[in-house]
């Protein structure tokens, strides 16, 4: 059996962690039913991402883009549990098999437990933001720490594991939060962040996915994201344009006058994420977030007794 994941150029630990997480669920998966492909965390129930012959194994996956692909053969499509209800609407399931994204079983991975709490507040931006945005200076100018997305999921998941407070424009960033029992606050920073599948999530255990709005913090953030930028809107700039501006971000070093005047540019999201830090967090219960992954721990039993 071989794990599926969408897997970003630039990297993206919530896919990632994909690559190690079922070795642990499932100690021996990949010495047997090589046929099966198994659909796990992700928003990956899609017709344009995964491939249309051979059988599938899903556990926890969501939707959240596209089109679904048709799963009405359960000769192909073995259906255990989707992230979240709406998946499983969509999908035409009952809602209970809407437990959760497995995610969050990360937590009780024995390399992550009891990490000190080193770092007082950070902040986990969509990896697109990270891609196209001045988020490590933002953060450095209001006080927070940095993690980037797409750095090795271990590393970034142990950084979320050792913070006190979490602001989140990455779903699996308030999710891993949430699993270690890290107060998190929701931002977003464009129209393009999926609420569906923070709706999805958030439904499982009963929390509030509304997001604080948070600025775009660069020009070339906004020309990516196809937004507005201090009063100028980038909604329609060409991809020729988006790549000059990124290559321009992201490229090094910069000047001290040029950085002072990004710094500048991006006082507003400064302002708002510093805001952010010090909004009202919240948490799932501790009996929610248990039942939850009991079910799926539940879930997981059948398939090693039907499948190892």
């Amino acid at each position: 059996m071989k794990p599926y994941y969408w897997e970003s150029q630039h990297g993206n630990f919530g896919d990632d962690l994909n690559l190690w997480l079922w070795d642990f669920l499932l100690p021996g998966f990949r010495e047997v039913h090589a046929d099966v492909l198994l659909v796990g965390v992700g928003t990956v129930l899609n017709d344009a991402l995964l491939p249309q012959d051979g059988r599938k194994l899903v556990l926890g996956s969501g939707f959240g883009y596209g089109t679904l692909p048709d799963m009405r053969d359960r000769d192909l499509w073995d259906v255990r549990c989707v992230r979240g209800p709406l998946t499983a609407a969509r999908v035409g399931l009952p809602a209970e098999l809407g437990i959760i994204d497995p995610a969050v079983l990360v937590a009780d991975m024995s390399e992550f437990a009891n990490r000190p709490k080193r770092i007082k507040c950070a902040f986990v931006p969509h990896w697109e933001s990270a891609v196209a945005g001045l988020w490590p200076v933002v953060c450095a100018t209001a006080g927070l720490h940095y993690i980037d997305p797409r750095g090795e999921a271990k590393d970034v998941i142990r950084e979320i594991a050792e913070c006190e407070l979490i602001v989140a424009e990455s779903m699996h960033g308030a999710i891993l939060a949430d699993a270690f029992r890290v107060p998190w606050v929701a931002v977003s920073t464009s129209a393009n962040i999926n609420g569906f599948k923070w709706r999805d999530w958030a439904g499982t255990v009963g929390v509030d996915p509304t997001a604080r709005r948070i600025p775009i913090s660069t020009r070339a953030e906004a020309i990516s994201k196809g937004a507005r930028f201090w009063g100028v809107d980038y909604d329609g700039a060409s991809h020729a344009a988006e790549e000059s501006a990124v290559a321009v971000t992201t490229a090094a070093p910069r000047s001290g006058l040029r950085l002072a005047a990004k710094q500048v540019l991006a006082a507003p999201s400064t302002l708002a994420l510093w805001q952010a830090s010090r909004a009202e967090p919240q948490l799932s219960a501790d009996a929610r977030l248990l039942e939850r992954k009991e079910r799926l721990y539940a879930v997981l039993e059948g398939v090693r007794r039907d499948y190892l």
